[in-house]
Formats: C-alpha cells, sequence, structure tokens
C-alpha cells in the first residue's frame, strides 16, 4: 500500500552531491553562493540543483548566520497615495535584495498597539524595521525613545531629523517651496494654502515651505495667517477650504494645496464659486497621484517620488543589517530625497 501512495521524497543536500559527483560541503558552498568554488563545479552542482529540484531551506540557513532575511513594516493604513506609495517600493525592494516582509498597520498613536507591534515583530527574528508611519504629534518622539535599546536597526520614513536615529524623507519644505515659486512666476501675486492637518510633520514642512517663500516675496508672517486654511487630506477638506480661503481673502488669485486629493476639493469649490482655472485661480497639488493627469483642469502638482523613498528605505537598512554582521560600525543618518514639480494646466495663466 505503501509503494502505491508513490509519496515524492524530500530533495536533500546529499541527493544533490551525489548527482554532481562533488560532496556535500561543496553543494552547500554552491547553495550559499561562497565564491571559492570553480566554475565548472558551480555549473554541475547548479545543474544537479535544477534537474532534481532541490528547494535549500531557506529559513534554516538563514537562522544558522543569524539572519532571518525577514524585515518587519509598519505602515499607515493604505488610504494615503505616498504611504502607499511607499509600501510598494518596499515591496519592489526586498525582490531584490532577498527580503521577506510582515508587514503591520498602524492607524493611530495607541501606545499599547505600538508595543504588540514591536513585540510581535522581535518574536519573529526579524533583521530589521522600517518605520514608515507619518510623523504625528509626539509619535516620534515616543517611539524614537522607545526604539533605543532595540538590538535590531530601524529606518524612519518621512519623520523629522534626530541624530541617533536614520531617518530618510521626502524634501517636503521644498516641494512647498517648489509649488510657490511656480505660482509666482507664472504671474500670480497673492497665494493661498490648504495645508494638511497641523499635526502631521510633512504638512508643516509643506507650510514652512509656502511661507518662507511668500515672506520673500514680501508678504508679512501676520499676513499669512489670513491666507492659510487646514485641511484634513480629503477632497472634501479642500472643497471647504477653499471657500473657507476666500471668506479670509476674497482677493487671493492662486492656492497651494497640500495634496491631490484637496486640490480635487478645491477644484469643484473654485468651479461653484464661477472661478476660472487657471485664469482666475491658478492652483497646484502635491504628490502627483495617477489620476492627477484626468482632472479638469488637468493639475499641476508636486511629485514626492514615494515609491523611491521606500526602495531607499530597504537598501539603507540592508546596509546597516551587513554592516552590523560585519561589526563595522554604521552612523545614524539623515537622507532627503528632492521632490519635482510637474506642469500642467491648472497654473498655466494667460496659457493658449
Amino acid at each position: 500500500m505503501r509503494g502505491k501512495m508513490n509519496r515524492k521524497r524530500k530533495i536533500t543536500l546529499k541527493d544533490v552531491a551525489h548527482q554532481a559527483g562533488v560532496s556535500t560541503q561543496t553543494v552547500s558552498r554552491v547553495v550559499n553562493n561562497s565564491p571559492d568554488v570553480l566554475p565548472e563545479t558551480r555549473a554541475r552542482v547548479q545543474k544537479a540543483i535544477n534537474k532534481l529540484g532541490y528547494a535549500p531551506n531557506v529559513i534554516a540557513r538563514s537562522l544558522s548566520r543569524g539572519r532571518s532575511n525577514t524585515l518587519g513594516i509598519v505602515g499607515f493604513g493604505l488610504k494615503y497615495f505616498g504611504s502607499t506609495s511607499v509600501l510598494i517600493g518596499i515591496e519592489q525592494a526586498t525582490n531584490k535584495y532577498g527580503y521577506s516582509l510582515i508587514l503591520s498597520l498602524l492607524d493611530k498613536f495607541e501606545p499599547s498597539r505600538i508595543d504588540d507591534i514591536l513585540n510581535n515583530l522581535l518574536s519573529r527574528q526579524v533583521d530589521g524595521i522600517i518605520w514608515a508611519v507619518p510623523g504625528q504629534g509626539q509619535l516620534f518622539e515616543w517611539v524614537s525613545a522607545k526604539v533605543q535599546n532595540l538590538t535590531i536597526p530601524i529606518v524612519f520614513l518621512n519623520e523629522q531629523t534626530d541624530e541617533n536615529q536614520i531617518v530618510l524623507s521626502v524634501d517636503n519644505r521644498h516641494g512647498g517651496q517648489l509649488a510657490t515659486k511656480h505660482l509666482l512666476e507664472r504671474g500670480y501675486q497673492k497665494i493661498g494654502l490648504i495645508t494638511g492637518p497641523n499635526n502631521w510633520w510633512e504638512a508643516r514642512e509643506r507650510a514652512a515651505g509656502w511661507g518662507s517663500v511668500m515672506q520673500e516675496a514680501g508678504f508679512d508672517p501676520n499676513q499669512l495667517a489670513d491666507l492659510k486654511v487646514e485641511g484634513d487630506w480629503s477632497a472634501a477638506s479642500g472643497d471647504i477650504g477653499l471657500y473657507r480661503l476666500y471668506e479670509k481673502s476674497p482677493d487671493i488669485d492662486a492656492v497651494f494645496v497640500s495634496n491631490d486629493q484637496m486640490a480635487l476639493g478645491a477644484l469643484q469649490a473654485a468651479r461653484r464659486l464661477g472661478l476660472s482655472v487657471p485664469q482666475d485661480l491658478g492652483i497646484v497639488g502635491f504628490d502627483d497621484i495617477p489620476e492627477a493627469a484626468y482632472f479638469y483642469p488637468s493639475l499641476t502638482t508636486i511629485r514626492q517620488n514615494s515609491s523611491e523613498l521606500g526602495i531607499l528605505a530597504v537598501k539603507t537598512i540592508h546596509e546597516v543589517i551587513k554592516a552590523r554582521h560585519d561589526n563595522v560600525p554604521f552612523a545614524p543618518i539623515e537622507t532627503q530625497i528632492k521632490p519635482t514639480l510637474i506642469v500642467r494646466k491648472s497654473s498655466k495663466k494667460n496659457s493658449e
């Protein structure tokens, strides 16, 4: 009966060695990509592996080296374009560097939930953690202090700088400056701002970029308060935000909106107010979501390259893990990716 079941026996290292006519140690060196194997021997072993269908136990092999080849990722939901794009970049890069992922999502600042996430990742023996949660309130300070004694590296994304941590971010302030300078160069004179939530670090940085350029253009800091309203990243808040801006400053002729979803709402509000975009009102967004090119009119925006940030995060944590494994010091770093201006019709004043 057992013979009739025809169960397929698992191929072992010894089977490959026998097929290739080499020792099991040689097969192990080939599997682990060691350099001290002759090319013809490596080819013979690889041929045997392919013929027999040998699949090495990656987890066991990794743990025997003191590494799991697994990264823990703490993300912030999936409803925001920037956060989702970061996760896409991370997933792409982990394939390149040979890591698996354990993803945990955090949607609000709850110390007990953060403790649970960190404890779970540590119990799963991850080699490092990428913290891809946008900075809100005191979250970064709390988490930064929390992870000081971790024995594995952690890379923070889109957070304020910290001399004790590895922090990678998009230069949001530069993005705000690009948007505002562009509108001034197009001939607009009084530029309002619909910012994201003030407790978000990214929103504050984009607003700071707008404010610095407006002051350079001759606006008093006290004037800027009447040119700014706060939204919550949603299209609805952009719609309401434009009405509120016009109540405070009816003579504005342009607006920088801190993300594309709110810009969509602002475009809708402009139509109801009887304003022609871009002739009566110029609008610049932030993100460059795929739909931005299909808004009416098409949206000038700031492309923040979030997927590139995710790729850089994996590359950086891989280098830190390797350095620690080799007992090489790796100092805390801060790296910023510069966003780019994408010009479309919503800011082309007096254009044909």
